[in-house]
Protein backbone atom coordinates (compact mmCIF):
# COMPACT_ATOMS: atom_id res chain seq x y z
CA UNK A 1 0.00 0.00 0.00
CA UNK A 2 0.92 3.55 -0.64
CA UNK A 3 0.96 6.81 1.16
CA UNK A 4 1.37 10.08 -1.86
CA UNK A 5 2.89 7.47 -3.71
CA UNK A 6 5.44 6.37 -1.32
CA UNK A 7 5.13 2.48 -0.28
CA UNK A 8 5.34 1.89 3.49
CA UNK A 9 8.37 -0.60 2.89
CA UNK A 10 9.96 2.85 2.67
CA UNK A 11 9.08 4.43 5.97
CA UNK A 12 11.34 7.39 5.61
CA UNK A 13 10.22 8.54 2.38
CA UNK A 14 6.36 8.41 3.61
CA UNK A 15 7.64 10.47 6.51
CA UNK A 16 9.36 12.66 3.99
CA UNK A 17 5.49 12.47 2.39
CA UNK A 18 3.90 13.06 5.61
CA UNK A 19 6.16 16.56 5.28
CA UNK A 20 5.05 18.30 2.56
CA UNK A 21 1.25 17.29 3.27
CA UNK A 22 1.97 19.16 6.75
CA UNK A 23 3.41 22.19 4.60
CA UNK A 24 0.71 22.29 2.53
CA UNK A 25 -2.09 22.40 4.76
CA UNK A 26 0.16 24.84 6.65
CA UNK A 27 0.51 26.96 4.04
CA UNK A 28 -3.14 27.05 3.09
CA UNK A 29 -4.41 28.04 6.47
CA UNK A 30 -1.70 31.00 6.36
CA UNK A 31 -2.76 31.84 3.14
CA UNK A 32 -6.52 31.90 4.10
CA UNK A 33 -6.14 33.21 7.43
CA UNK A 34 -4.00 36.02 6.52
CA UNK A 35 -6.15 36.94 3.79
CA UNK A 36 -9.67 36.91 5.15
CA UNK A 37 -8.31 37.61 8.81
CA UNK A 38 -11.57 36.29 10.12
CA UNK A 39 -14.07 37.74 7.49
CA UNK A 40 -16.62 35.45 5.85
CA UNK A 41 -15.26 32.72 4.03
CA UNK A 42 -16.51 32.48 0.40
CA UNK A 43 -17.43 28.66 -0.04
CA UNK A 44 -14.41 27.78 -1.96
CA UNK A 45 -12.31 29.37 0.86
CA UNK A 46 -14.50 27.85 3.63
CA UNK A 47 -13.68 24.19 1.98
CA UNK A 48 -10.08 24.98 1.44
CA UNK A 49 -10.12 26.23 4.87
CA UNK A 50 -11.81 23.13 6.31
CA UNK A 51 -9.95 20.64 4.34
CA UNK A 52 -6.56 22.53 5.74
CA UNK A 53 -7.73 21.97 9.23
CA UNK A 54 -8.84 18.54 8.54
CA UNK A 55 -6.01 17.05 7.16
CA UNK A 56 -3.36 18.86 9.03
CA UNK A 57 -5.07 17.22 12.11
CA UNK A 58 -5.00 13.77 10.65
CA UNK A 59 -1.81 14.08 9.02
CA UNK A 60 0.33 15.97 12.41
CA UNK A 61 -1.33 12.79 14.51
CA UNK A 62 -0.38 9.72 12.24
CA UNK A 63 3.32 11.36 12.04
CA UNK A 64 3.60 12.01 15.84
CA UNK A 65 2.77 8.75 16.23
CA UNK A 66 4.69 7.18 13.25
CA UNK A 67 7.52 9.07 15.03
CA UNK A 68 7.33 8.65 18.82
CA UNK A 69 5.98 4.79 18.76
CA UNK A 70 7.84 3.40 16.29
CA UNK A 71 11.32 5.67 15.14
CA UNK A 72 12.25 7.61 18.38
CA UNK A 73 12.36 4.50 20.70
CA UNK A 74 14.35 2.11 18.25
CA UNK A 75 16.69 4.81 17.81
CA UNK A 76 16.94 4.93 21.22
CA UNK A 77 17.36 0.90 21.30
CA UNK A 78 20.04 1.48 18.98
CA UNK A 79 23.52 0.57 20.29
CA UNK A 80 25.42 3.16 17.87
CA UNK A 81 27.77 6.00 19.40
CA UNK A 82 27.27 7.85 16.00
CA UNK A 83 23.94 7.89 16.90
CA UNK A 84 24.35 10.23 20.22
CA UNK A 85 24.01 13.86 18.03
CA UNK A 86 20.64 12.42 17.03
CA UNK A 87 19.14 10.68 20.00
CA UNK A 88 20.17 14.83 21.97
CA UNK A 89 17.96 16.00 18.80
CA UNK A 90 14.79 13.59 19.46
CA UNK A 91 14.37 15.09 22.93
CA UNK A 92 14.20 18.17 21.62
CA UNK A 93 12.01 17.48 18.83
CA UNK A 94 9.60 15.42 21.30
CA UNK A 95 9.21 18.90 23.10
CA UNK A 96 8.43 20.90 19.45
CA UNK A 97 5.47 17.80 19.04
CA UNK A 98 3.75 18.84 22.69
CA UNK A 99 4.56 22.91 21.71
CA UNK A 100 2.56 22.21 18.50
CA UNK A 101 0.17 20.35 19.48
CA UNK A 102 -0.41 22.83 21.70
CA UNK A 103 -1.05 25.64 19.06
CA UNK A 104 -2.70 23.52 16.69
CA UNK A 105 -5.21 22.83 19.63
CA UNK A 106 -5.98 26.82 19.48
CA UNK A 107 -5.95 26.94 15.89
CA UNK A 108 -8.60 24.01 15.57
CA UNK A 109 -10.83 25.78 17.74
CA UNK A 110 -10.55 29.28 16.73
CA UNK A 111 -10.85 27.92 13.05
CA UNK A 112 -13.90 25.50 14.21
CA UNK A 113 -15.38 28.56 15.29
CA UNK A 114 -14.94 30.39 12.07
CA UNK A 115 -16.12 28.02 9.92
CA UNK A 116 -19.41 27.42 12.09
CA UNK A 117 -20.22 31.17 13.14
CA UNK A 118 -18.75 32.49 9.37
CA UNK A 119 -16.70 35.46 11.33
CA UNK A 120 -14.42 36.04 13.79
CA UNK A 121 -13.96 38.71 15.78
CA UNK A 122 -10.97 40.66 14.79
CA UNK A 123 -8.77 39.84 17.84
CA UNK A 124 -9.63 36.12 17.06
CA UNK A 125 -8.56 36.69 13.64
CA UNK A 126 -5.01 38.36 13.93
CA UNK A 127 -4.91 35.90 16.43
CA UNK A 128 -5.70 32.73 14.31
CA UNK A 129 -3.07 34.49 12.01
CA UNK A 130 -0.32 34.61 14.58
CA UNK A 131 -1.09 31.03 15.16
CA UNK A 132 -0.67 29.78 12.26
CA UNK A 133 2.35 31.84 11.38
CA UNK A 134 3.59 30.38 14.69
CA UNK A 135 3.17 26.36 13.56
CA UNK A 136 4.46 27.17 10.14
CA UNK A 137 8.07 29.06 11.64
CA UNK A 138 8.03 25.71 14.07
CA UNK A 139 7.68 23.10 11.51
CA UNK A 140 10.09 24.94 9.19
CA UNK A 141 13.06 23.55 12.02
CA UNK A 142 11.21 20.52 13.08
CA UNK A 143 11.03 19.26 9.75
CA UNK A 144 14.86 20.48 8.56
CA UNK A 145 16.00 18.88 11.51
CA UNK A 146 14.32 15.89 11.02
CA UNK A 147 15.13 15.60 7.11
CA UNK A 148 18.99 16.64 7.33
CA UNK A 149 19.53 15.03 10.64
CA UNK A 150 16.98 12.05 11.89
CA UNK A 151 16.49 10.55 8.83
CA UNK A 152 19.63 10.62 7.37
CA UNK A 153 20.44 8.38 10.49
CA UNK A 154 17.96 6.54 10.50
CA UNK A 155 18.48 5.21 6.85
CA UNK A 156 21.86 4.43 7.50
CA UNK A 157 21.52 2.80 10.41
CA UNK A 158 18.43 0.16 10.39
CA UNK A 159 18.15 -2.84 8.95
CA UNK A 160 15.72 -3.89 5.97
CA UNK A 161 13.65 -5.82 8.99
CA UNK A 162 13.78 -2.78 11.12
CA UNK A 163 12.89 -0.58 8.25
CA UNK A 164 9.75 -3.13 7.33
CA UNK A 165 9.12 -2.72 10.57
CA UNK A 166 8.06 0.18 10.92
CA UNK A 167 6.49 0.53 8.10
CA UNK A 168 4.18 -2.22 8.78
CA UNK A 169 3.45 -0.37 11.76
CA UNK A 170 2.46 3.00 10.01
CA UNK A 171 0.18 1.00 7.62
CA UNK A 172 -1.42 -0.41 10.48
CA UNK A 173 -1.93 3.03 12.19
CA UNK A 174 -3.34 3.70 8.76
CA UNK A 175 -5.47 1.01 8.37
CA UNK A 176 -3.32 -0.34 5.35
CA UNK A 177 -2.67 -3.16 4.42
CA UNK A 178 1.76 -3.23 4.24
Amino acid sequence: MTMAGRDFADPVGVLCDCHRRIETSLAALRGLSESANGAQLTGEDRESFDAALRDLRETVLQHTADEEESLFPRLRRHKDSRLLPVLARIESLEEEHVCCDRIQAEVETIGQAWLKWGTLRPPDGSRLSTLVAQLCDVYRHHIAVEENEVFPATATAFSESTLQAIGGEMAHRRGSPK
